[in-house]
């Protein structure tokens, strides 16, 4: 039997690979989805194969990532409870379907994750993996294991040599890609205080950014981003070049007491400044291009597409239908919108669509260009009224 372990580098994973082997017996097949994350992938494998792993694969996923995970989600609008953009919640079902390949590729019997008993990621593995492959064994060596505390597994790193990088100094776990940061533990969790100045891994504090609004524009096909500032780019150039032009204007930062998986409240501190952008922008052309009843529609999907992406629900008919629904509307999402970014905000000043556009300034406008059949008014008023004066109101 052998086991492929969902390897990120950090304390868990590291400690992971070595107990893993000693407590089976088997081979550890070290899997590194490169997601966009800040490390270095290299010392990462290096890490993994001196922890005792077989075998580790790296592997670039960023652009699949972004098209099949992301994309889907920004075209919902999901942010869960209004605020988090998802961007470790996106990454593991993928990370989850390429270790079930691994697993049946290499004959491992077991895939396993460094998540935590009382974390969202064992449930988001739990549930990919099982829907998917049924048959494999999901390992949770950190909920297993008899180390309870940060302490007690670097003690153990000491004691079997293991190196975990910057675990030992770092107060924080976070978790990066392409799409987002992730920071949780140490003074985060005194809620009642702001995070620390030291938590932010990637933008610039909005107060620092600078004094000058920064301009762009975002050219959407069919409700992907292809151009940035006029310049055609594949999505994964685009969202890396936007997100440095966004963090360096201090866009992207979110706090939120959040409602986890699991029935308790966690504080998460987040960044996304491409995601940020992104989102803003295609819900401003969204709002030029579709009528009010799809547009009103649509929005009331958003929530409930951010708690399948959050509880681990992706491998499900309904994300699948949600996504039908989203890829039958994004024909009319083309277009350009114009952003202003400035110490922390990322406003729409300007949007057009050619094609597909529904503003007309002849009907809008109180100019002599207007083309609003004024006394049409009267009458549709009276009829919009009429429920409310036939004895529905209770007086």
């Amino acid at each position: 039997m052998s086991i492929v372990l969902a390897y990120s580098g950090g304390l868990d994973t590291s400690v992971a690979v070595h107990w893993l082997k000693e407590r089976y017996q088997t081979e550890i097949i070290a899997y590194c989805a490169n997601l966009g994350q800040i490390e270095d992938l290299d010392a990462v494998s290096r890490r993994a194969i001196a922890a005792g792993a077989t075998e580790v694969i790296v592997e670039d996923v960023r652009d699949r990532f972004l098209h099949d995970y992301a994309m889907p989600a920004l075209a919902a609008g999901a942010a869960y409870e209004g605020k988090y953009l998802l961007a470790a919640p996106l990454s593991r079902p993928l990370i989850a379907e390429r270790m079930v390949r691994i697993a049946h590729d290499r004959g491992a019997s077991a895939v396993a994750h460094g998540a935590t008993g009382k974390g969202n990621d064992q449930v988001r593995f739990y549930t990919s993996v099982r829907a998917l492959a049924p048959e494999l064994d999901i390992l949770a060596p950190v909920i297993d294991w008899e180390m309870t505390t940060r302490g007690s597994e670097i003690a153990y790193a000491d004691l079997h040599g293991i190196d975990v990088g910057i675990s030992k100094t770092s107060p924080y776990s976070i978790d990066t890609n392409i799409w987002g940061t992730s920071i949780e533990c140490g003074d985060l969790d005194l809620i009642d205080q702001a995070p620390p100045s030291d938590a932010w891994q990637i933008t610039t504090a909005p107060a620092e950014a600078p004094d000058r609004a920064t301009t762009i524009t975002i050219e959407f096909e069919v409700g992907v981003p292809v151009a940035l500032n006029g310049q055609r780019l594949g999505l994964t150039a685009l969202v890396s070049e936007l997100s440095e032009t966004a963090a360096a204007n201090g866009v992207g930062r979110t706090e939120i007491l959040e409602s986890r998986i699991v029935g308790f409240k966690s504080r998460g501190v987040y960044e996304a400044p491409a995601a940020t952008v992104l989102l803003a922008a295609r819900a401003d052309l969204e709002a030029l291009v579709l009528d009010r009843e799809t547009l009103h529609h649509k929005r009331s999907i958003a929530d409930k597409y951010a708690e399948l992406v959050y509880y681990g629900y992706w491998f499900t008919d309904l994300r699948a239908a949600f996504d039908a629904y989203c890829e039958r509307l994004a024909h009319r999402v083309t277009g350009v919108v114009t952003i202003e970014l400035y110490k922390g905000s990322a406003r729409c000043v300007g949007r057009t669509s050619l094609k597909y556009g529904r503003y007309s300034s002849a009907l809008a406008d109180y100019e002599e260009s207007d083309t609003f059949r004024h006394e049409a008014g009267a009458g549709f008023a009276y009829c919009w009224a009429l429920p409310l004066t036939e004895g529905v109101f209770a007086r």
